[in-house]
């Protein structure tokens, strides 16, 4: 009789595992938010960063050729030389073009509305305009 109620006080009841997931589930409703905001921060910086180093490779390919790349020859010209580029001396990129960082290619137009050049990410949703996270991220706005 005795092993009985031995192993009987052994271990958890079903109440008490529900209560500890319950507890679990409210932590994580509370903490999930804010770590979705931190990571969609991120990626908005890091669009941020990419959109000042591919400005300062255009800068640099502009130097050499007089002009920035027009909007056909694209970002490409930065790392293939497009025809008619005389004094071209690149790569002005190290490595491949980056997407943003939600995987959608970077808009590229010069002359831009905006300047000699306007590089945009659409965020996101990849369409213009929107706001927070689907907002627009501009090379003349940073």
């Amino acid at each position: 009789m005795r092993k009985h109620k031995e192993l009987k006080n052994k271990g958890f009841t079903l109440i008490e595992l529900l209560i500890v997931m319950v507890i679990i589930g409210l932590l994580a409703s509370l903490v999930a938010p804010t770590m979705f905001k931190k990571v969609s921060g991120a990626k908005r910086k890091t669009a941020r960063a990419q959109i000042e180093l591919l400005g300062t490779a255009l800068d640099s390919y502009r130097l050499d050729n007089d002009v920035y790349p027009t909007t056909a020859q694209g970002l490409e010209a930065l790392r293939d030389k497009p025809e008619g580029a005389r004094n071209w001396d690149g790569p002005y990129m190290p490595k491949n073009i980056p997407n943003d960082p939600w995987g959608n290619k970077y808009s590229y137009k010069s002359p831009g509305d905006h300047g000699d050049y306007d590089l945009i990410s659409y965020g996101v949703d990849g369409q213009s305009g929107g706001d927070d996270d689907k907002g627009d991220i501009n090379s003349w706005e940073n």
